[in-house]
């Protein structure tokens, strides 16, 4: 894998604190309608991109396809190869950038990305790629979580209390958005399909759903490490804890909010 820009090396270490696997299991139905809905069958040469854990890695194994994950995070392919094993599937995991695959062209019938290739810096960068490595009349599929969305609200509530971001820097929930997809793919030979979409988040309380982020959410951990000492954690920890309150939509015990998301679904002419 080629040398690694600051901004990926500190990104390999963000989603490597915690436990993000423990978190994951959170959205795993996400993975399995992403397969689901990319037509992903036995026989189907699969690609996962940014593929984390395994949400849509090893229900696409489960079809019978053949199936690479590939994550820039070591950690994250080693629980991902721990969950194969536990799941009976075989998948070749590979570390890589989503904005350099290495793959030969039109290597794939089926190249997936759920809620991972929207957090490359380089969007457009990360399109092509998505697109170069599915073959011709092969499908891509996409899930990126919406700017107004839960999950999107969620970042940007951290992103409230962090340092402005670089020069350039390029929002991940704008991933979420139809004209910003229509824009990184074009040019890419994909014709491209959009579906908003959500999935439910359930917690016992919206004290619990804090403390699970606070404890094993790699960019909750990392943002805390560098606020705490400064005393601005509290500020922080309180907004999410409102945050998750704010979410709730259930009429029981528990909370219970929708996750939207922006499912893009490309056909390789």
């Amino acid at each position: 894998m080629a040398e690694l820009s600051e901004a990926k090396q500190r990104a390999k270490m963000v989603w490597a604190a915690g436990d993000y696997p423990s978190t994951a299991e959170l959205i795993g139905e996400l993975g399995r309608s992403t397969v689901k809905r990319a037509g992903v069958s036995e026989g189907d040469e699969v690609l996962d991109v940014a593929c984390g854990a395994g949400n849509a890695t090893i229900p696409a194994a489960q079809t019978g396809a053949r199936v690479t994950g590939l994550d820039l995070v070591p950690e994250l392919l080693e629980a991902g190869r721990e969950q194969a094993v536990e799941a009976g599937v075989e998948i070749e995991w590979v570390e890589g950038d989503a904005e350099n695959l290495p793959f030969e062209d039109e290597s794939f019938d089926v190249v997936l990305s759920t809620v991972g290739a929207m957090f490359a810096p380089d969007h457009a960068a990360a399109a092509r790629e998505l697109a170069r490595v599915a073959r011709s009349g092969g499908r891509v599929a996409v899930a990126s979580w919406t700017p107004d969305g839960s999950v999107g609200q969620f970042f940007q509530t951290m992103a409230k209390h962090m340092p402005p971001p670089p020069e350039g820097f390029q929002p991940p929930v704008l991933w979420g958005v139809e004209e910003h997809i229509r824009e990184i793919f074009d040019g890419t030979g994909l014709e491209i399909e959009c579906e908003q979409a959500e999935l439910t988040f359930r917690f016992p309380s919206a004290e619990e759903a804090a403390e699970l982020y606070e404890t094993k959410f790699g960019p909750v951990l990392t943002a805390k490490a560098m606020l705490e000492p400064e005393g601005k954690w509290e500020a922080v920890s309180a907004d999410l804890r409102d945050l998750f309150d704010d979410f709730d939509e259930s009429d029981g015990d528990g909370i219970e909010y929708p996750g939207q998301y922006l499912l893009v679904l490309g056909k390789k002419g």
